[in-house]
């Protein structure tokens, strides 16, 4: 295996345990197995949570919804973001109108944002909280893709494209939008690893899922005034979803194609 996709392989190996991670949990997912708690031992590698409930199981389920979140979040702003950014350097008045929209969602506080729609949404939830990470994270990321197409906006292949009459939508996904690789695949990771933190965010302060649901932010905050009785059922979420993070951001740059290559003219 090549060195780059050696160092993609702890993001998969993670993501893969997280997605299958209810299938190897070895107690019920509520059902109290130790004292309120415990410390490890047998029967609970990890200890008991607040309620006596297997740490290690509660953790092996708290981790899809949240790696699926933040999946279909960083997919839907880097596609928003690659279809926008690219039709905004051609279309002056489109740009425009990007450009300020984009403005006025940045200067909202993103937690401000995600507590406005998260309440103004009480049934959504996870899909609430998903949503308000896709509209806080989408004008930032046009704002970059805008900024590495503009360049190309002046190539001689994509102003023949456009002497000829062909519609901006179709120069802008194949003319420029090919020779943004690198920065779309890096774009995806940092949205990722964004919506990582967002839907994390949002777990610790009740926004999203709620008890008794599994979830790694989720079992942070209830387990907090027990940490000293039994330190891992606050440490072990922490470091999952700092893993994630990590392995995440480690893949995106060993995967992302090198700069320097020559503008593919067409």
């Amino acid at each position: 295996m090549s060195a780059p996709g050696l160092r993609a392989l702890p993001a998969a190996a993670l993501a893969l345990l997280a997605l299958s991670g209810p299938l190897l949990a070895p107690h019920p997912l509520d059902t109290p197995v130790t004292a309120p708690y415990a410390r490890p031992g047998d029967g609970a590698a990890l200890g008991g949570d607040q309620l006596g409930r297997d740490v290690l199981s509660r953790l092996l389920h708290g981790g899809d919804a949240l790696i699926a979140g933040a999946l279909a979040v960083a997919v839907t702003v880097t596609l928003l973001a690659a279809v926008l950014g690219c039709l905004a350097v051609l279309g002056p008045r489109l740009g425009a109108v990007v450009e300020r929209a984009a403005d006025l969602v940045i200067l909202v506080p993103p937690v401000l944002g995600l507590m406005l729609l998260a309440l103004a949404w009480p049934g959504g939830r996870r899909l609430a909280v998903t949503t308000a990470a896709v509209v806080l994270g989408t004008p930032y990321a046009v704002r970059v893709v805008a900024a590495a197409a503009a360049p190309l906006a002046g190539a001689g292949f994509v102003e023949a494209s456009v002497a000829s009459g062909e519609r901006l939508w179709r120069v802008a996904l194949h003319e420029i939008l090919p020779n943004l690789r690198a920065t779309i695949l890096a774009l995806f990771g940092l949205r990722f690893v964004e919506a990582v933190y967002v839907i994390s965010m949002a777990g610790f302060l009740q926004l999203g899922p709620q008890p008794p649901e599994a979830d790694w932010a989720l079992m942070i905050r209830e387990n907090a005034p027990g940490i000293l009785l039994n330190p891992w059922a606050t440490l072990a979420p922490a470091i999952a979803i700092a893993a994630v993070a990590t392995a995440t951001s480690l893949a995106t740059e060993a995967l992302a194609p090198r700069r320097g290559g020559k503008v593919a003219a067409r």
